[in-house]
């Protein structure tokens, strides 16, 4: 399948002239303008971008700034006939990767642009290996840490897919589109994975106790949301990964707060809540409620689902609770 080359330029000679050097080895896509592109770039994400510096309205400086702001991932390279020290430097401060100047030929653009795309085919493969290894560490520890406690077997890989199901359903739907289109959506489900980290600092006898809590041990059994954060910050003190650590200390810190306040360890309310405390607050209680306990059978996924619904606008977002019950026959999938 051909990779596709946006060409972005108010000329239409230089247009003409990419795609004319270009269009057998990729799909090329020649727009006249940064607004066209910005336009065409809601229905296509292209492999790179060749932007025009020099164009009306809005000029490739501010096209390249607006454009890593929401699609940080799409290499570019600047065309241009005026290049000096200065236009380099803002060039490179803002992310672009290259710059070809005009008027150009086409042996130089074929190279330029089959070099970088090749450059972009090993970062992609490379940062794939790095996140398959990242995944498979994190699974390992969190399955390392499930089984301290005897009761949630398979807790964190069925709570991770609630929190797939969850989030695709509100982009679906547009609720909250603003929180998820920042979202990077396999890191952010993986670091969901460490919600319970704080539990490492639990003892065995409070963590594993075939009966309900003293008022003492259910305050020792709160402090896991704070020592989950302080866990984590330990791991992001010496390493690289800030996106994946940031959501896993929120997901640590934030799961027990409840809508109307009473939860904890802040107390917080209402949207206060991160995203991913609410989103991890349904699918946490839902897989307790349906999973059997040494003081407690399972309760049927109807009862589940019943108990949610009659937790929203208390201990639940009701925006995400109604998202729940929507989708209600997809968690109960995953418990089957």
């Amino acid at each position: 399948m051909k990779k596709t080359i946006f060409v972005v330029d108010d000329n239409n000679t230089n247009l003409s002239l990419a795609e004319k050097a270009l269009q057998e080895q990729y799909r090329v896509i020649t727009l006249p303008s940064a607004e066209k592109m910005f336009k065409f770039l809601e229905k296509t994400t292209p492999d790179l971008i060749l932007l025009d510096i020099e164009m009306p309205e809005m000029d490739g400086f501010e096209a390249l700034s607006r454009l890593k702001e929401n699609n940080a991932d799409i290499p570019v390279i600047f065309l241009t006939s005026l290049i000096d020290a200065e236009v380099e430097a803002k060039g490179f401060q803002l992310g672009v990767i290259d710059f070809i100047t005009k008027p150009f030929s086409a042996p130089v653009l074929e190279n330029r642009i089959k070099t970088h795309l090749h450059i972009d085919d090993i970062i992609r493969e490379r940062t794939a290996q790095l996140r398959n290894l990242q995944n498979a560490i994190i699974s390992g520890f969190a399955d390392l840490l499930e089984s301290r406690d005897e009761e949630t077997g398979g807790h964190v890989e069925r709570t991770s897919t609630y929190i797939r199901i969850l989030l695709d359903s509100l982009s679906e739907r547009g609720i909250y589109a603003d929180d998820i289109k920042e979202i990077n959506r396999e890191s952010f489900i993986s670091s969901a994975r460490l919600h319970d980290v704080g539990k490492i600092a639990i003892s065995d006898t409070i963590l594993n106790k075939p009966g309900k809590l003293t008022d003492e041990e259910f305050t020792i059994m709160k402090t896991h949301a704070i020592e989950g954060e302080r866990a984590i910050d330990k791991i992001a003190s010496r390493t690289y990964d800030v996106e994946f650590l940031r959501n896993a200390r929120i997901f640590a810190g934030s799961h027990h707060e409840k809508w109307d306040g009473t939860g904890y360890p802040r107390g917080l309310t209402g949207t206060d809540i991160p995203l991913q405390g609410r989103l991890m607050a349904i699918a946490d209680v839902y897989d307790a409620l349906v999973s059997e306990r040494p003081y407690k059978k399972p309760f049927p996924p109807e009862k589940a689902v019943e108990i949610i619904m009659e937790g929203a606008g208390k201990h639940f977002d009701p925006l995400v609770a109604g998202v729940f019950y929507e989708v209600r026959d997809k968690f109960e999938a995953v418990v089957r």
